[in-house]
């Protein structure tokens, strides 16, 4: 079985359009050498060769070995800490994290952790969310036994807030398991918080998303439906928080549809959630929600690519409104893969490979994550006919199209 350089190096020198020729004669290397370990031939190459070849090509030497981490891989250990972190729990002997029980953060250093969590979490920022995520959970768990009344009604708030963040965190890194384990937490903290009604309706989305991850779509519609009815805004209501989590909810339970193979429904659903992000006026990007005018219409992008329908896509993309308001990165990065994925599909790959870029300037480390990206960059690289550049190259590389599996 050929080894990962033999595939690495024939794809790479593929993507910069370089014969085997010219990488000869920029690396130093033998045509033949070349020839011998694209066949597989080589079951061993030399550093040297490996770094000459790497210098040639652009690339670090571990890209072209296969060797370089995965972004699971590269958070390994701080995941297995937020794993802890969510678990830990003062009834289980052994498993408290009160190690030391008289340093009790103040409640406006756990309230400012928890914002700047967020603020990873929404920018796609993995390293600093993985950071910070673990020892949120545990000072705010230690708020929550060290206070009473009021005081212990807003450490709740806080708590659930750091859950919910557990819980994203963990379906973006696949594990189901634990990001419902975090959403119920979440649940049980907001219903004793001092704003159980919109707590307990958030944490219900995370908890929702994780039933379509699990492929309970029937359930997740069901739970999401029901909990929108609970906060849905009067006709002259216009706090946008509310606003917000309803229509948040309400796609939540437009996918789970879509999922089920109702698409009249998930229709009918996007368009409520659509009547009142119109009605907000405003997009807002809070913990509570994310939502208004082009979140909404993202939405819509969303649901005619599900539906395998690229062109409608790519002309709902024309009239997507300006933000008026905050929207985060990962939404607009995912909003450029969807992009991309409908141009490859109707063979408009210049315009697909600008989309890439804009997702992964917008947000480098979610857009790893996503397997669309690699899908549709792996297409573009398959179609490849002629020199693209290092632009290119480079976009291949980040998408993940190049192997990079661990030892």
């Amino acid at each position: 079985m050929p080894q990962p350089i033999s595939e690495n190096l024939a794809r790479l020198r593929m993507i910069s359009d370089i014969s085997q020729e010219a990488l000869a004669e920029a690396s130093g290397v033998g045509v033949d050498t070349i020839s011998r370990i694209e066949r597989g031939e080589r079951q061993t190459v030399r550093r040297t060769t490996v770094a000459k070849l790497a210098a040639a090509l652009e690339v670090p030497p571990a890209v072209l070995l296969g060797l370089e981490a995965r972004p699971d891989e590269q958070y390994r250990d701080q995941v297995a800490d937020l794993r802890c972190a969510i678990t830990a729990s003062a009834e289980i002997p052994g498993l408290a994290d009160f190690a030391e029980t008289d340093e009790v953060a103040t409640a406006e250093a756990v309230s400012d952790d928890a914002h700047h969590a967020w603020r990873a979490y929404v920018g796609g920022d993995h390293g600093t969310l993985l950071h910070i995520l673990p020892t949120l959970l545990i000072d705010a768990r230690r708020r929550t036994h060290h206070t009473s009344g009021d005081a212990n009604a807003v450490a709740q708030r806080v708590l659930s807030t750091a859950y919910r963040l557990g819980a994203g965190v963990a379906g973006r890194f696949g594990l189901d398991d634990l990001a419902w384990t975090s959403a119920e937490r979440a649940i049980e903290a907001a219903r004793r918080s001092d704003a159980v009604e919109m707590e307990t309706a958030v944490s219900l989305r995370y908890l929702v998303w994780t039933l379509v991850r699990q492929g309970r779509t029937e359930d997740a519609e069901r739970v999401a439906v029901r909990s929108a009815a609970g906060i849905e805004p009067r006709m002259l209501d216009r706090d946008p928080v509310r606003a917000g989590v309803f229509g948040n909810l309400i796609f939540n339970a437009a996918s789970a549809a879509l999922r089920s193979g109702n698409s009249r429904r998930a229709e009918d659903l996007l368009a409520v959630a659509h009547s009142a992000a119109v009605r907000s006026g405003r997009d807002m990007a809070s913990e509570a929600a994310i939502f208004g005018p082009r979140v909404a219409a993202f939405q819509l992008v969303d649901h005619a690519m599900r539906l395998g329908d690229p062109e409608t896509a790519l002309r709902l993309a024309d009239r997507i409104p300006q933000a008026s308001g905050a929207v985060p990165a990962f939404w607009e990065a995912g909003h450029r893969l969807h992009l991309a994925h409908a141009a490859t599909q109707i063979r408009q790959d210049h315009r697909a490979l600008g989309y890439l870029a804009q997702a992964r300037q917008i947000a480098p480390d979610w857009v790893r994550r996503q397997p669309l990206g690699k899908t549709t960059m792996s297409v573009l690289v398959d179609r490849a006919t002629r020199r693209k550049g290092k632009e290119f190259a480079a976009l291949a590389v980040h998408y993940g199209v190049v192997n990079t599996r661990t030892k």
